[in-house]
Formats: C-alpha cells, structure tokens, sequence
C-alpha cells in the first residue's frame, strides 16, 4: 500500500452500517462522481440478527454468512485493513499495515469488540463443559449443542452484561427457547433455568417489559436482576456474579452450572476509543439526531460504536443510514443538516419456538410499532418476520441501498391498563 492515499468519503466499518450507507450513496450518486472507500479487514459478513436462531437449532450458520466481496457496491473501492488511529484535525485515518488515508469526508461505523477479557476465566471456558455464547460465529453453534445436552436434574444459566451492547434482547431470547425447548422434550419441570441480568429490569422498555416479565414466569425461568457475571471456572463448572445494586450491593454468589450462556460486555475498537473522536465512554460523539459528529463536521457515525442512545440493533441503522446519506450530500452542497433520526431500533423477542414479540421504540422507551396490531403480544407472524422476511430485507433491500420502509407509528399509544 501507498505511503499515503487520498479518498473524498472514507467509511470505517464494512458490517451492516457500513454496506449501507456505501450502496444509499451509490444509489443517491446520478453523476457517479463520488469516489468512496470501505475500510474493512473482515472477508465474511455475518448476519448477526440470526445468531439466536442458530444457537437455537432453528437456522443454519451458513444462511447467515456472506463473502464480503459480494457486498461491497461496484464503484466503491476496499481497503482491506483496519483503521489503526484516528487524526480528525488532519483529515486522516491511520491504517493497521501501515499507511495514512485521508479524505473529505469520513463515516465511522466499526461496530463493537467482544470484550471476553472482561469476565476472569472465561476465555478458557468458552466452547467446552457447556460454557457457549450466541454472540460470536465461533461459538454460536454450540449453544446448539449444549442445549440438546440438557437432561433431567441440569442447571442452566443465561447471563446478561452491563450496557451498552449490541442486541439487548438478545441474552434473554436464548432463555425463552430454552425454556420451550425443554417443555417440548417434556423435561421442563426438571431443568433449572436462570436468567441473571445486570440491569434492574427485564427490558429497557417499560412498556414491553411488563410483558416480558410474565413470559419469563409462563415459561418458569427464575429472573435475576442486578447480578453481573465476574468469573467462570470452567473445569469446577461454577459461575460467579457479583450483586451490583440492592442491600447486597458488592456481595458475590457462586452458582453451579451445567450450561453457561455468556453474553459478554462489549466496547468499541481500540482506535475509537483512544481517538479524539470518542466520548468520555469511548463512543463516536455524535449528535443523537444528525449524526453528525459534535466537534468535527465532516464525520458521521452511526450503528453500534456511535454514542447515539437508541437500542443497538441492524434496525436502527436502516433507519439512520439515510440520515447519514442525506446529510452528507447537504454537506457537499454546503448545506444544513437535518436531524432527522429519532432513535427508532427493533428487537424480535422469540419468546418460543413459533413466536416472537417484535419491541420497537425510539428515544425515550416510546413504542413506535410497524403493524397495526398490538405490539406487547407475541405473535406467530412475527416468527415468520424475524426467520424468513428480516433476513431477505437484510440482504436483498437494506444492504443493497433501498430505502423506501414501513414507517413506524410514533404516535401510537399504549392502551390504558
């Protein structure tokens, strides 16, 4: 690679946010004038959404991979590297091979680590003695496993970490489908499942976790809140959580096990959050509206490395990817933004095998529903949407730069209880 290389919109990240915003760009760009680089080191792309079906035995890892090559717009050059630093002042992205690439404009969307360092023995855990995770390509199919493994008198854990991380729902919906798993094996009586969460509640949403919280009891999952997971001890198969709120604040308990599913915190690239673009928390500090970077204005950033408040889930970047797009054309025309994202994500809940209670909202926890039906019940035609008709509006419409979605109803009001 050139010593130094020159590109008028620089994109960092080539996961969902970054493959969107670079074929909305395309798609926007009549003249075809605009010359966009991707910088990404990764030659697959997962569909992350899918990872708690598969850990569930219900769709396949293969489905959810595609080559990266594939997904990159004609017209928009790959860098296959990661960004090694940032120099916002300079205009300029150092690359990890070495290298300085400096643009016009530059969008920052590298998603999250997994930050299994964060939890003491876990690492030499994972994949072994029924210690698995939905939450990585390399493990997820264990889960699988270890869930077939089950059998009378077994203890099984599912655990939750600090905010924010990607896919909230997430660590609770592998709970449910165990849960329904074991009922339709007729062993459910006998298999001990908790969830333990770190947060105070079921669900950020007030308004879906009062529903939530009854389909943990239907399913007869033992609930836990403010029980952060610190230490596994794979050989001994024993988990140790810390209490973080409560009488018992800072006092630990050790719970036996024999599944583990570990959702691990999860941080920004080190090159984020050691860069003059993060936050105080290691976010790219961005407007929660425009996107727009706070100090910088020819940054943007958006999916799950921005600070933007909003759940993080593949939903909300198809909402402000065209928030970014527009915004950037409004620059080069030296014109004004617009503040136009209003926090809106999904997250499917697969409460059992055949249904699913799809949570939307925007900012504030206010429900925001696609369908005109009643958002807070599960339903088996959101099972449908989430197996079948998400994945194809992943692939085939989002990341292919179509723009053109149902819109959310932010006028809807729950009814009165």
């Amino acid at each position: 690679m050139a010593a130094s290389m020159h590109h008028q919109i620089v994109i960092v990240g080539g996961g969902a946010a970054g493959i969107t915003v670079a074929a909305e760009l395309k798609r926007h760009d009549h003249t075809d004038s605009l010359d966009i680089a991707i910088v990404e080191p990764s030659e697959v792309h997962y569909y992350q959404p899918a990872f708690t079906l598969v850990g569930a035995g219900a769709y396949a890892l293969k489905a959810t991979r595609r080559s990266e090559a594939r997904l990159i717009p004609s017209g928009v050059r790959w860098i296959k590297d990661a960004a090694a630093g940032f120099d916002p002042a300079g205009n300029a992205v150092t690359l990890a091979a070495g290298g300085r690439l400096t643009y016009d404009f530059l969008i920052v969307c590298p998603g999250l680590k997994l930050n299994w360092d964060a939890i003491k023995g876990v690492k030499d855990a994972l994949g072994k003695r029924g210690v698995c995770s939905n939450y990585s390509p390399d493990t997820v199919e264990y889960t699988w496993d270890c869930l077939q493994a089950l059998k009378r008198g077994a203890k099984a854990l599912f655990t939750q970490p600090p905010l924010p991380f990607k896919c909230p729902g997430a660590p609770q919906k592998i709970a449910y489908l165990a849960a329904d798993l074991m009922t339709k094996s007729g062993i459910r009586a006998a298999v001990d499942i908790k969830f333990l969460t770190h947060a105070p509640a079921i669900f950020g949403v007030p308004f879906y976790a009062k529903e939530l919280v009854k389909i943990a009891a239907a399913h007869g999952i033992d609930v836990r809140y403010q029980h952060n997971l610190v230490e596994v001890d794979g050989a001994g198969n024993k988990a140790t959580f810390e209490i973080v709120g409560g009488d018992k604040q800072g006092t630990r308990i050790t719970l036996d096990y024999d599944v583990l599913h570990v959702s691990p915190p999860q941080t920004t690239p080190d090159a984020v959050k050691t860069s003059a673009l993060a936050n105080a928390a290691g976010f790219v500090d961005v407007h929660q509206n425009s996107l727009q970077h706070v100090k910088f204005a020819n940054v943007f950033g958006l999916g799950d490395a921005a600070s933007t408040a909003n759940s993080k889930t593949a939903a909300a970047v198809r909402k402000q990817a065209p928030v970014v797009v527009r915004n950037l054309f409004h620059l080069i025309a030296k014109g004004k933004v617009e503040e136009a994202y209003d926090g809106y994500a999904s997250c499917p809940l697969t409460t059992s095998y055949g249904k699913v209670l799809m949570a939307e909202f925007i900012y504030g926890g206010k429900p925001t529903p696609t369908l005109p039906l009643d958002p807070a019940k599960e339903r088996t035609v959101n099972w449908w949407i989430k197996k079948t008709g998400l994945p194809i509006l992943y692939w085939d419409y989002m990341l292919k730069g179509f723009e053109a979605f149902p819109g959310h109803d932010t006028k809807f009001q729950p009814p009165a209880a």
